[in-house]
């Protein structure tokens, strides 16, 4: 709409419904011509009694609709000239008041120009009554537009604010209130102008839009319980985009939070969508929100250890977490700290084996890196409990056989 101009304003008016004219049943075409209407409005406007005017009239009105349109032009340069160069010195909001005013102003000032030409016209009633329902109409374009374009300034602060603060007021909950408001200033619009332009009564409209509204939200359920959903989301923040969640065996990058449903791109590569009124009432975990990445596994050795070797393998492990290629990530940043310290325990005596259990906690947060230290660490502990002539025992598989009895084992009849 900002890019609209006036003109194209002008001529949207032959498109709108005429005041005044009676609504007639449908008759058939051969006795009813389509242009009956028209010619019949033509005539109530008496258009004849415009011949009384003189030329000097005809000439001032075509004087007043050229100055309008020359200085229209020159305001909408001047307001964007002067945005534009104090927008260059830091002043934005000013810059936008300006420059979205440029063209509502230039729509005003034609038709300041327009009035003025007019009030010298003798026109009859009628076509007086239509002239300043026109200017009417024009002026109501100009001040809704200008309103509609300062939308844009109000998503601006809403931005900057949340920028500095910890609302809720997003990137994501920022479109939803720019095109809330200017859906409501084009329906207050179109009320403003059917009311007091076209003289019509929207009590009956509006009742209307009431009942179709209850049927819609009777009919589309679902859709308002995603529609809270996706709200629900924005101000309570169980996640935000580029986030890794899982949610019902699902585990992936959140892509998109949209009015239906939000989308989880996962490893795979595949996208997931999920209704928002499921994710509401469903617990939802955010893992890019953990502090660290928790990992215990553990190592069997054999059950005939002598116990002075069971506890070099755990002390062994144990420094070898100590080491400054192994410390850093699995290590609080205050060193002093051992709150998620690595902790290694001989923790079961089994028949057969003797199991050591080991707890990390890593950081950073990328799984890839994650991959990475374990691989190493693994490998170094294999390599220190070979070299101490500690060989990891491996997991007992029993092989249970079914005896089938043969011929001569089968009783005799």
């Amino acid at each position: 709409m900002k890019r609209m101009t006036w003109m194209g304003w002008s001529l949207a008016i032959g498109a709108l419904p005429v005041w005044g004219a009676t609504s007639q049943p449908a008759q058939d075409a051969a006795s009813e011509p389509a242009t009956r209407p028209v010619t019949s409005f033509v005539e109530k406007l008496a258009l004849g009694d415009l011949k009384q005017n003189s030329l000097w009239a005809w000439g001032g009105l075509l004087a007043c609709i050229f100055t309008g349109l020359l200085l229209g032009r020159v305001a909408a340069w001047m307001l964007c000239a002067i945005g534009t160069r104090i927008n260059k010195h830091g002043w934005v909001g000013y810059s936008h008041f300006l420059t979205d005013a440029a063209s509502p102003a230039s729509l005003a000032i034609f038709n300041c120009f327009l009035t003025i030409g007019l009030s010298s016209i003798a026109m009859s009633p009628p076509l007086e009554d239509f002239a300043a329902r026109v200017e009417l109409l024009l002026y109501s374009i100009a001040a809704f537009w200008y309103a509609y374009n300062l939308v844009s300034m109000v998503e601006r602060a809403l931005l900057r604010f949340s920028k500095h603060s910890r609302s809720p007021l997003d990137n994501q909950l920022v479109p939803i209130i720019r095109k809330t408001l200017r859906i409501f200033l084009s329906v207050l619009a179109v009320l403003f102008v059917m009311q007091n332009v076209f003289n019509r009564d929207i009590a009956a409209w509006l009742t209307g839009l009431g009942i179709a509204g209850l049927a819609v939200s009777l009919a589309s359920q679902d859709s308002l319980k995603n529609l809270i959903g996706s709200i629900t989301i924005l101000l309570d923040r169980p996640f935000a985009l580029g986030q890794t969640v899982r949610y019902h065996g699902y585990e992936g990058e959140v892509t998109e939070i949209g009015f239906r449903s939000t989308k989880i791109k996962t490893a795979e590569g595949s996208v997931v969508t999920i209704p928002n009124s499921n994710i509401v009432n469903d617990p939802v975990e955010n893992v890019s929100a953990r502090g660290n990445i928790r990992r215990m596994f553990t190592i069997s050795i054999p059950h005939d250890l002598p116990a002075d070797k069971a506890k070099d393998a755990v002390t062994l492990i144990r420094n070898l977490l100590e080491r400054p290629e192994f410390y850093e990530p699995v290590h609080d940043p205050d060193r002093g700290s051992i709150k998620h310290a690595p902790r290694v325990y001989l923790t079961d005596i089994e028949r057969d084996a003797l199991t050591i259990k080991v707890f990390y906690w890593f950081r950073p947060l990328d799984n890839w890196e994650y991959m990475e230290y374990s691989e190493r660490l693994n490998l170094a502990i294999l390599q220190e409990l070979e070299q101490a002539g500690i060989i990891p025992a491996l997991p007992s598989v029993m092989q249970v056989t079914r005896a089938v009895p043969d011929a001569a084992s089968k009783p005799k009849a």
